[in-house]
């Protein structure tokens, strides 16, 4: 089934040249089905590439989707045209009245900051807040992990002595959890972080379950027991060539970074990186669609507040 986007949103185009089943609004208004509804807080600098890289997984299952994009408004983004931001995407003023099946919250590029010193954090804090009562389910990436982590359940990040960056094996900790349902033993999904969470920090916590670990990389996924929220540590969605610009543009600063750990054959950077990730990445947002998100929530949005009351 295809996924709703905006017409003349750039991630259209790449979709439908990738062969991903895209509708505009007019199609889709056309069919007697109610969509799934799926708002993102694009917290990345490079919005174009993370919508279509989100927007590419969310369109790779059989339900339609309906995709509302968010910005915050105490925060102008400087690597993206103004056009296009007031096009595609919507304030949390203009959206907190609505309900969603499902939420996804990106990582940012300010780990380096206290949570409380980000531009953003009062704002952001409303928006998790928000989710609690308007969102059936949460899916929480990187830094926004780390974020909702530290504003649910008090739990601090801590800085690594080196970036924790490349592509890492992971293994299922939680064996009857469906968001890994039909994952291989084994599993790849790339990371590129400077801090992390602790693991008895969450396993102190009675509201949280992990789900998937790494022995280099740390927890990988965390939810709840109801899974109204979701998170993720590593990067799932980036693309091939993701990493590689990362560390091209790190190396262009004169910053210290070293080869993405896994990543380039032999390690070598002149080499084209292998994809080692992708089907993982598409199974696990599958999954959380399709058990975490369709199967469960309302069909009436506005009855989510008392869906989500009843699990507490």
């Amino acid at each position: 089934m295809p996924i709703k986007i905006q017409q003349g949103l750039p991630a259209k185009e790449i979709l439908e040249n990738e062969n991903i089943f895209v509708m505009d609004t007019l199609r889709a208004e056309t069919q007697d089905i109610r969509p799934l509804s799926i708002l993102i807080l694009n917290l990345m600098p490079t919005k174009i590439v993370t919508e279509t890289q989100l927007a590419r997984l969310l369109g790779n299952t059989a339900l339609q989707v309906d995709l509302e994009l968010m910005r915050t408004d105490t925060h102008q983004s400087k690597h993206v045209s103004q056009e296009h931001m007031l096009t595609f995407y919507k304030t949390f003023d203009e959206l907190k009245d609505r309900y969603f099946d499902g939420m996804v919250i990106t990582g940012a590029p300010v780990e380096h900051l206290p949570f409380e010193e980000v531009e953003y954090w009062d704002e952001l804090c409303e928006i998790m807040e928000w989710t609690k009562t308007h969102v059936y389910s949460t899916f929480h990436i990187c830094w926004g992990a780390q974020a909702a982590l530290y504003y649910h359940y008090g739990i601090e990040k801590v800085p690594l002595s080196e970036k924790l960056f490349g592509v890492f094996r992971h293994t299922v900790t939680h064996k009857n959890s469906i968001l890994f349902r039909g994952f291989d033993d084994v599993f790849l999904t790339p990371h590129s972080r400077h801090t992390s969470i602790r693991r008895e920090d969450i396993a102190a916590c009675s509201d949280l379950k992990i789900l998937a670990e790494s022995d280099r990389a740390g927890v990988y996924a965390i939810s709840t027991d109801g899974g109204s929220q979701i998170f993720i540590t590593g990067h799932s969605e980036y693309d091939t060539l993701t990493l590689d610009a990362e560390y091209r543009r790190d190396k262009d600063a004169g910053l210290p970074i070293h080869v993405p750990e896994n990543y380039y054959p032999d390690d070598d950077d002149t080499k084209t990186p292998l994809n080692t990730w992708r089907s993982a990445a598409n199974l696990l947002y599958s999954n959380w669609l399709n058990y975490f998100v369709y199967q469960t929530t309302p069909y009436d949005l506005n009855e989510i507040p008392n869906a989500r009351k009843s699990e507490m």
